[in-house]
């Protein structure tokens, strides 16, 4: 793909419901700018693909949709080829429709647990007992993010922080260590956060109330992992709503992350 042919796949995904991030195309290209792919007929876009190379061992599938006149005609599977293609060698993971687990599992992919997304229109949340400032990148963060996230991911969390509306926040323990880590990300519709990454949920409680201040109207989302309850209970808390889920997958054992610590998925497209 090129860059803006990223921008019509992120058209697809919205109009699939996925509502993506405003600035979606330029931080997810930023992170490997030749894992997109797209199907032409007659050069015209039918079908996309998401095939992003993280750190040396790790790649993430996503974006991949077709759209409805050209199913069935096998651009998706050519695409997926070219997709795998590209990570070969490398542990894959994935967030697919539950309803495709099977077809998932022929390509090699191993369930590992469902992620949902939950959303509300106003979260209801308590008063921060925690300070949360505004987040910079640097080496602490970059390996704060890649202790959570499996992999290191320097362009990626850098346009991430960087990109025109994210709010970036971070907490500080009394010696300086980092606590918690997350980012507003303006949507479609309504806002995303992701990461919400913390020590525990006293923290993450704290970035989200922090975070969803910088939000205070329309509607406010966070992907959590399903088996994850303190992080369920944290959505619950603040009144959200269970809308859909996916399925985390990988082609062999997860990369080393520390789940406790992750409140909130980065993104379903990129892991």
């Amino acid at each position: 793909m090129t860059r803006r042919d990223l921008d019509l796949a992120l058209d697809w995904a919205a109009a699939e419901g996925w509502n993506p991030g405003r600035e979606d195309a330029s931080c997810f290209f930023a992170a490997d700018p030749e894992g997109f792919f797209v199907a032409e007929v007659e050069g015209r876009p039918v079908a996309s693909i998401s095939a992003v190379r993280m750190g040396e061992r790790f790649g993430f599938i996503g974006l991949y949709i077709a759209i409805p006149e050209a199913r069935g005609q096998g651009h998706g599977m050519a695409l997926w080829r070219a997709g795998m293609a590209h990570l070969d060698g490398r542990c894959v993971g994935l967030d697919g429709v539950v309803a495709q687990q099977a077809n998932y599992r022929k390509s090699g992919f191993v369930f590992s647990w469902n992620n949902a997304r939950y959303e509300a229109e106003r979260p209801l949340l308590e008063a921060a007992h925690h300070r949360a400032d505004a987040a910079e990148f640097g080496d602490a963060l970059l390996a704060y993010d890649a202790l959570h996230a499996g992999e290191a991911r320097p362009e990626f969390l850098r346009a991430w922080l960087e990109a025109p509306g994210h709010v970036a926040r971070v907490i500080r323990g009394p010696d300086g260590a980092l606590r918690g880590f997350g980012v507003l990300r303006p949507c479609r519709e309504g806002a995303k956060i992701g990461p919400l990454f913390a020590e525990d949920a006293g923290h993450a409680r704290s970035l989200l109330t922090a975070l969803a201040a910088e939000h205070p109207d329309g509607k406010l989302v966070l992907d959590v992992a399903e088996d994850h309850a303190a992080a369920v209970a944290l959505a619950r808390e603040a009144g959200m709503e269970k809308v859909f889920e996916t399925a985390r997958m990988y082609t062999g054992a997860p990369p080393p992350m520390r789940r406790e610590g992750v409140f909130g998925i980065t993104s379903f497209e990129l892991g």
